[in-house]
């Protein structure tokens, strides 16, 4: 029999990790725990038991409480979908009360070099976009931005690229609707975000939303004459990102202009006309404070709670501890977790904030049809992860162990300094574009399965949770955190990896999805409500 290891996350858990496959003979053990014979075929990440656990029990993980025995378990057994199931429970949520002091580390404090916006904002990239206020402008924008691919942009050398943002909406929503204003909000967020000085707003003419509410340097939807949802919160849902004065804004509509062939001509001739003055802007040295971290996951494993994602919370950490933004989301998979994100809030009214945005979706997957305990996917359950509870433990570990400092609403302007949380939905490029639209200038994006996500304007470093994956994927990766599991590095050593990645891109080092130009088709925003 050969003697394998496990990892066991606290004193006390039910269940260990297995750091490879695991048949029937083998003896596996770990640091705390005694040798446990395995009586079943284990696949590496997922769950073996460390004890038994009678049907009905719970069963504990990270700690916390993963699910309950839909079987009797064994020690030495497999512990997946086919003996634990999801159960809700009781869990308590303090709406504040837990404080960590972040000591602010020792020496000379970071810099990055980024492009200082009229407003005060720093962008860490210089692009030229392309706005579609409607999907029937979508094939005009793709159009123009295809003239200013490759060696069109030679001379412009502080250019970063032309890109379109296209959507699949813009029309037929009721426009003082939730799902009208998240879609302004949105647009407005990318018109507005520091990583693009140069703006060309493309309608076709007779959309619900013009390319005036757009293009307006106001920063309210009352200032652009729309109405705001009628809902409490309304005034901090009508909140819209200002344009800063020194971006350069044109704005085009396709029936004006006498059609496609005549926007695209028009379109480029405008784009032209800004690339000089774009190009003019050159970075800077600026603190690290001005960095607005967009905290993310995606094709989540067993692996992601124990490497990547605590690896990225290091990295938040720190970037807070010097004044800086970092900010989680995806509501559906901190579900289950969210008291321990609600027990750091800074003051009761955030906490609330959070347990009112878990409630209400709970009845937007109700009227769906669905609950919460929908996720994990697929993908998820085949690398080790079994109910969401389990799923979400390990996706709050990318947020650290920071005071909860704001929540916003999707799309919302990112304007309180610390850590917050942003709802959004689980779905990658959705929730990564209102992040963006908030206003974040790096994204760090976290992997178990394998991911080729990338993000336009704001670059998105990818990191793997595991080292097999990482060596069959390694063009589609930045870092590998399996090396936590491998035993060659310590979660804060893969943390500072992290950390100084984030300053060398924001700096202007390419990610690999940057390198491939991923990102465009990856703005996707929130679609939601009625289409009439």
């Amino acid at each position: 029999m050969s003697e394998v290891g496990l990892l066991v996350l606290r004193e006390g858990d039910d269940v260990a990790v297995a750091t490879r496959d695991l048949s029937p003979g083998d003896t596996a053990s770990a640091s705390g725990a005694g040798p446990v014979a395995v009586g079943q075929p284990v696949p590496r990440g997922h769950k073996i038991a460390l004890r038994a656990v009678p049907a009905g029990a719970e069963v504990h993980k990270y700690g916390q409480v993963i699910g309950v025995a839909t079987a009797d378990i064994a020690p030495g057994d497999h512990v997946h979908a086919h003996n634990l199931g999801f159960e809700e429970g009781a869990r308590d949520a303090p709406l504040g009360g837990a404080h960590t002091e972040l000591p602010l580390p020792d020496g000379a404090r970071p810099t990055f070099r980024g492009y200082r916006r009229a407003d005060g904002r720093v962008g860490t990239r210089n692009f030229i976009a392309i706005l579609t206020s409607v999907n029937c402008s979508a094939s005009t924008a793709k159009m123009i931005a295809d003239q200013f691919r490759g060696a069109a942009l030679d001379e412009f050398q502080n250019v970063d690229g032309v890109i379109a943002l296209t959507h699949t909406s813009g029309c037929g929503l009721v426009p003082d609707s939730e799902g009208g204003q998240i879609l302004l909000r949105t647009l407005r967020g990318y018109a507005a975000h520091p990583n693009v000085a140069g703006l060309l707003v493309l309608g076709l003419g007779c959309e619900m939303v013009p390319g005036a509410a757009l293009s307006a340097r106001s920063g309210r939807v009352a200032d652009l004459g729309m109405p705001t949802v009628g809902a409490p919160d309304s005034t901090r849902s009508g909140l819209l990102a200002a344009i800063p004065d020194d971006t350069v804004v044109r704005s085009l509509t396709i029936q004006e202009a006498g059609g496609v062939r005549a926007s695209v001509r028009a379109g480029v001739a405008d784009v032209r006309e800004m690339l000089p003055q774009v190009n003019a802007r050159e970075r800077v040295e600026c603190d690290v404070s001005e960095l607005v971290l967009a905290l993310n996951c995606g094709g989540s494993d067993g692996y992601s709670g124990i490497t990547a994602n605590p690896a990225l919370g290091w990295a938040s950490d720190r970037l807070v501890a010097y004044g800086g933004t970092s900010v989680l989301a995806e509501t559906p998979e901190v579900y289950g977790a969210e008291h321990l994100l609600t027990a750091r809030a800074v003051k009761p009214e955030v906490a609330q904030r959070l347990l009112d945005r878990i409630d209400w979706w709970r009845g937007y997957v109700a009227a769906g049809g669905g609950t919460l305990d929908n996720n994990p996917s697929p993908g998820n359950k085949a690398g080790g992860l079994t109910t969401i509870l389990e799923k979400s433990l390990g996706a709050v570990a990318k947020g650290g162990q920071a005071d909860l400092a704001a929540v916003y609403e999707y799309a919302e302007p990112i304007t309180e300094r610390g850590f917050g949380f942003m709802d959004t939905p689980g779905y990658d490029p959705v929730s990564v574009t209102g992040l963006v639209a908030g206003g974040a200038n790096v994204v760090v994006f976290t992997t178990g399965r394998g991911s080729v996500f990338g993000c336009r304007p704001t670059p998105s470093i990818k990191v793997a949770t595991n080292t097999p994956m990482y060596s069959v994927m390694s063009e589609d990766m930045d870092i590998n955190a399996g090396v936590v599991v491998d035993g060659t590095a310590t979660v804060a050593e893969v943390g500072r990896q992290i950390f100084d990645r984030i300053l060398a891109v924001a700096s202007g080092e390419q990610t690999v999805s940057e390198e491939l130009e991923i990102g465009a088709e990856e703005f996707i925003p929130w679609h939601m409500g009625a289409v009439t």
